[in-house]
């Protein structure tokens, strides 16, 4: 899909846009510090789902980039307070439950048109992973927990900083995407422990209560 100057003033008037950056050497998910990383443009996360400023503390810098075969997503965390994490960690398979830990999240939606159907992928600073397909109705949200994306997750825990990478593969459910081409994107950091815990939105909410399934405040991804 390609588009004309015309759609794109159109796109950058509706809502915020991400960049993915094309990267001709395909990386490893655990590759954290690739230079191929420093063509990618960094997002701020910064906001909880209510639109409140959250502490530079609880921040994340997300870095996209893609390949013929792959996406790339890399949370670079501040960690100021102690980690909240499964020990030990199930890695073997999806790990359900895990928005009520430590993650970072990237929902996608590939279909421009139908961005209430949408794939959420999730991360954790110890190695687990969760994949679900979506589609959000006003009165329902059908979750296909069956889903397998094949995702691969890697993390690197430093003194005061947390890394976080996803490789999510192009398959039957994920297209393979054109240059040009946009799909509806939104990225979340959960961090902390309860009654304090933080829900951050790089589009926010807007909720009455910590939301994140709200299709249409998704920004534009653009593969590049």
């Amino acid at each position: 899909m390609r588009l004309s100057p015309v759609r794109s003033m159109e796109m950058s008037q509706e809502k915020p846009i991400i960049e993915a950056c094309q990267t001709a050497p395909d990386l490893t998910v655990s590759d954290l510090k690739n230079p191929q990383w420093n063509r990618a443009e960094p997002v701020h996360i910064d906001r909880y789902w209510s639109g409140e400023v959250a502490p530079a503390g609880r921040h994340a810098e997300v870095r996209i980039l893609w390949s013929s075969r792959v996406l790339h997503v890399r949370f670079v965390c501040p960690q100021a307070e102690p980690l909240v994490v499964s020990v030990p960690p199930e890695i073997a398979r999806k790990a359900m439950g895990l928005w009520d830990r430590d993650v970072c999240e990237i929902f996608l939606a590939p279909d421009e048109a139908l961005v209430e159907r949408y794939f959420e992928f999730e991360a954790a600073p110890n190695g687990e992973w969760f994949d679900v397909a979506i589609h959000w109705t006003a009165e329902k949200r059908e979750s296909d927990w069956k889903f397998q994306s094949h995702m691969t997750t890697a993390a690197q825990i430093e003194k005061d900083r947390v890394t976080i990478a996803m490789r999510i593969p192009w398959n039957h459910s994920i297209h393979e995407p054109q240059t040009n081409e946009r799909w509806r994107v939104n990225l979340f950091r959960c961090v902390g422990s309860d009654p304090t815990r933080g829900y951050l939105a790089w589009q926010p909410t807007h909720t009455p209560e910590a939301n994140f399934h709200v299709p249409h405040v998704f920004g534009w991804l653009v593969f590049k």
